[in-house]
């Protein structure tokens, strides 16, 4: 097993910072999440978030625009399936 460094005074829970980590969340978003949980209760953390809905709701055009922000090549030529699954896995 490779050992770990420590993650900083910065981050509250490391536990929640190692175990996100590991599931391959970047060192920013794993130490936001595992700050916000160790702010508030735990389940209260995986009911923050946005109110951009699902991207199945979205028309083409917005979809294009946020791929086109975010810099997903080849863009242009895919259907609005692809699009939504090119921002999925992005």
């Amino acid at each position: 097993m490779p050992r770990r460094r420590d993650p900083g005074p910065s981050v509250k829970d490391k536990k929640l910072y190692e175990s996100l980590r590991d599931e391959g969340a970047s060192k920013e978003k794993a130490a936001r999440i595992a700050n916000a949980a160790a702010k508030t209760s735990r389940s209260a953390v995986g009911r923050k978030g946005g109110s951009s809905g699902d991207y199945e709701d979205w028309t083409k055009d917005r979809l294009l625009k946020r791929a086109r922000e975010i810099g997903i090549e080849g863009r242009s030529k895919m259907d609005k399936g692809e699009l939504v699954k090119a921002l999925r896995n992005h």
